[in-house]
């Protein structure tokens, strides 16, 4: 999880919630539980994704506050607030590569700014007319990674599932009534919306 160590994570023993925060402090927990008891199974799931995420506990606690220190990038995005000096400010652009066809090369060629510039307005524009959509559909997908895993197989989960997707909370709050509390709970926070990469 390069890049990501900042990211809320949430961690269970079984259907048991038992550590929830950036992933150095949630790794951490995980190792002393596994240390009590190492028979235990624990799942640690990104709070972004629903998804699980891999420790590796290896070695010594300070093995660990190394292997999860965060990335030199992650550093300098805290420091953002620090005062800056003459000069660019540094925007926290990304390079990634884009694939067009010649003609959108083309059209983007002919905009003010250039090619990053018209591409950065148009993404800005389509996430205003968006209404929000994107950030729903990625609630329910996060909400259900993490259902799927932790109740998949108890009673429910299937209409659970179709009310989740149909935007019906009351009816996936029925059909997830048997399941344990810290999994219904955790579930309702994932689709309430407590999305840590909100614009």
């Amino acid at each position: 999880m390069s890049g990501t160590t900042f990211r809320p994570c949430t961690a269970f023993h079984d259907a048991v919630r038992i550590a929830s925060g950036a992933l150095p402090d949630v790794a951490f927990r995980v190792k002393a539980a596994l240390a009590a008891d190492p028979m235990a199974t624990i799942l640690v799931f990104d709070d972004e994704t629903g998804k699980v995420v891999d420790l590796d506990l290896r070695g010594s606690d300070s093995d660990l506050a190394r292997r999860y220190a965060p990335a030199a990038d992650e550093t300098q995005a805290t420091a953002a607030d620090a005062p800056r000096g003459r000069g660019r400010p540094k925007l926290g652009v990304v390079a990634r590569e884009v694939t067009l066809l010649p003609r959108h090369w083309d059209w983007l060629a002919q905009q003010p700014g250039g090619a990053s510039q018209a591409l950065r307005r148009l993404v800005d524009e389509a996430r205003r007319l968006d209404g929000g959509r994107s950030r729903t559909r990625a609630a329910r997908e996060r909400s259900y990674a993490f259902v799927a895993t932790m109740a998949g197989d108890r009673e429910g989960f299937e209409e659970a599932s179709r009310a989740l997707f149909a935007g019906d909370g009351e009816r996936f709050a029925e059909h997830s009534r048997s399941w344990p509390q810290d999994i219904r709970d955790h579930a309702e926070k994932l689709l309430a919306g407590s999305d840590p990469a909100s614009d």
